[in-house]
């Protein structure tokens, strides 16, 4: 029997936003479904992007919309072990190598051409791990669940950094080993990360392990054109519970699950337990949704104003 495991894994860079709560009511909806369980998983490999007492409040905010998560909370900040580990066996297979290279000096290739591949060039300077794009010479493709067929060639992407200069973990590295560990068969996320996806894909190859499905949302367009982020200040979800019984209500719209009018004032428990029974991934919108769709009170969700 087939076990879905969703998650939602944010970086608590600040508190979550309108785009964010799109990215976790689908994951949410998408796994509970289908009896699945919905894992939450604090992506902090980051301490400097990290403010103090942003786990808290995503963690509150989640709950007051209803989105009630499975076991513990992960904390990627507490894995370093695991990602060593992963290191080394990729190291072992000659998947991975050191690089002393500066984004300056390949910045004019678009791409990093590969030059620490064969042996560091700087021995004496910082030095990141890299992952070798070059030994896949087949086209990297899977299904996407919402956005179809995806191919990308191994030589465009260029060799993905997995631990950096400064000693940190990179992204890459460390949501692959978790998503192997958690045993996570279904990742929905926004469109932003799906180029990402390719190196993520060549990590689960090299570590032995089944990829899980892929669904990317469409993202949420401020009025600027941008995607809502917290970056650029976008506000932050609403705490008053009339605003948040609406605001759900409209992601649940713009994610194109039609929503019975009439429940817009319906307790959140209530909306995401009729969400569940009609959720249809097929109906989700691919072109990106604008912020003004998720309004509370006539208040428009975003702040670039």
């Amino acid at each position: 029997m087939h076990h879905v495991h969703g998650r939602f894994a944010p970086t608590p860079s600040g508190p979550l936003h309108a785009g964010s709560l799109v990215a976790a009511v689908a994951s949410y909806l998408d796994a509970r479904s289908q009896q699945g369980r919905w894992s939450l998983r604090i992506e902090d490999v980051d301490p400097p992007r990290c403010p103090p007492g942003s786990v808290d409040t995503i963690l509150r905010q989640l709950e007051t919309f209803g989105l009630a998560w499975d076991g513990e909370v992960r904390y990627q900040s507490h894995r370093h072990d695991a990602y060593a580990r992963a290191l080394a066996r990729l190291t072992e297979q000659g998947m991975a190598y050191p690089c002393s290279c500066s984004r300056k000096q390949w910045r004019d290739y678009g791409i990093y051409p590969g030059w620490c591949r064969d042996g560091v060039c700087q021995p004496e300077a910082p030095q990141a791990w890299r992952l070798r794009s070059d030994l896949g010479q087949r086209p990297v493709s899977w299904h996407d669940r919402l956005q179809g067929l995806q191919r990308f060639d191994p030589a465009a992407l260029g060799d993905v950094v997995l631990k950096r200069k400064d000693g940190l973990w990179a992204y890459q590295l460390a949501v692959v080993v978790d998503d192997i560990d958690q045993h996570i068969t279904d990742v929905v996320r926004g469109a932003d990360l799906l180029d990402n996806t390719p190196w993520q894909l060549q990590l689960l190859e090299a570590l032995g392990a089944e990829p899980p499905r892929y669904l990317h949302l469409p993202l949420v367009i401020g009025q600027d054109g941008q995607k809502l982020s917290k970056q650029n200040l976008a506000r932050p979800l609403p705490e008053d519970p009339r605003d948040v019984r609406r605001l759900l209500h409209a992601t649940l719209a713009l994610l194109g699950q039609s929503p019975d009018p009439a429940a817009s004032e319906a307790p959140v428990a209530e909306q995401l337990e009729a969400a569940c029974r009609r959720w249809r991934p097929r109906q989700i919108p691919r072109a990106d949704i604008a912020s003004q769709g998720l309004q509370v009170d006539g208040d428009d969700a975003d702040t670039n104003e």
